[in-house]
């Protein structure tokens, strides 16, 4: 069975609409979804209706930010009660913080000589479709671009938007034992987000792992889209090590920006995977994780 665990939609920094993603991701052959949007379940009721039409199924998905060790983290949650209120409070929390982190991004680049960032990458995020959620990095970055203040993307992340520039504004994230809790109060699996993207050593790597299975934690993100062989050989060792189930998905944005709906390298054969638990009726019904 193809399965995606890992994708986006203009509900977060996607480039297509949910119900677009859930279309493509069928033409390419995929049987098992989860559109993982950053932080936000906007799209998941427009997706939902049409796998329903298409016959596809579809996972109730989401990309969570917190912190730990003085860096910013994405968790992956699957298969949870979309109505769980615990869950739907700590959405609130971050949108809002969101759209402080794009006011201040937009301050930042005003100082700056380049005025009206907020506005523009607003248009840019609204031309791909509505959403009510804050533009985030890569909508700022085609701003600059059609503004001619940068000459492409590539640029506008090296001068301005990438990590430790101007426009990487910080902000307050939950801790990763609080973004841990909160899908655990929604009865979500739980899978840590391309573990190798964040710089760590290895002993910090595997400290964080360790903090993330004592909290809860379920599987690690072992298959990222196309990322280097030898990075999955690497997470394939710590999955062993730790226990863990894993998963896998496209982490698909864009057509060739990184990687295309159910286009990821093989998975080790040996690694549990986390779909597995999933091949009872979707939630509601679902047998609740452990």
């Amino acid at each position: 069975m193809r399965i995606d665990l890992h994708c986006h939609t203009t509900a977060s920094d996607g480039a297509f609409a949910p119900a677009e993603v859930v279309r493509r991701a069928h033409e390419r052959g995929v049987q098992l979804l989860a559109i993982t949007d950053h932080d936000t379940l906007d799209g998941y009721a427009e997706a939902l209706a049409a796998a329903d039409g298409l016959g596809l199924r579809l996972l109730s998905g989401i990309e969570m930010s917190c912190t730990w060790g003085g860096a910013t983290l994405h968790v992956l949650g699957y298969n949870f009660d979309p109505e769980a209120p615990e869950l739907n409070a700590a959405l609130e929390a971050l949108h809002e913080g969101r759209w402080e982190r794009a006011r201040e991004i937009d301050r930042r680049l005003a100082a700056k000589g380049m005025p009206g960032t907020l506005d523009g990458a607003r248009a840019v995020q609204l031309a791909l479709g509505d959403s009510r959620n804050a533009p985030a990095r890569p909508h700022f970055a085609e701003y600059l671009v059609q503004a001619g203040f940068v000459e492409d993307r590539g640029e506008a992340f090296r001068k301005w938007l990438g990590g430790g520039k101007l426009g990487d504004v910080k902000q307050h994230w939950p801790t990763l034992a609080e973004t841990l809790a909160t899908l655990k109060g929604a009865k979500a699996w739980i899978s840590l987000a391309h573990p190798l993207a964040y710089g760590f050593t290895r002993t910090k790597l595997r400290k964080l792992i360790g903090e993330f299975v004592t909290g809860g934690g379920h599987a690690i993100e072992v298959v990222n889209g196309v990322q280097p062989a030898e990075q999955v050989g690497t997470l394939a060792i710590l999955a062993r090590e730790f226990g863990l189930m894993v998963s896998a998905g496209s982490d698909f944005h864009a057509p060739a920006d990184w990687s295309d709906l159910g286009m990821y390298r093989p998975l080790p054969e040996d690694l549990p995977p986390l779909w597995a638990r999933f091949s009872q009726p979707l939630y509601p019904q679902n047998r609740e994780p452990q």
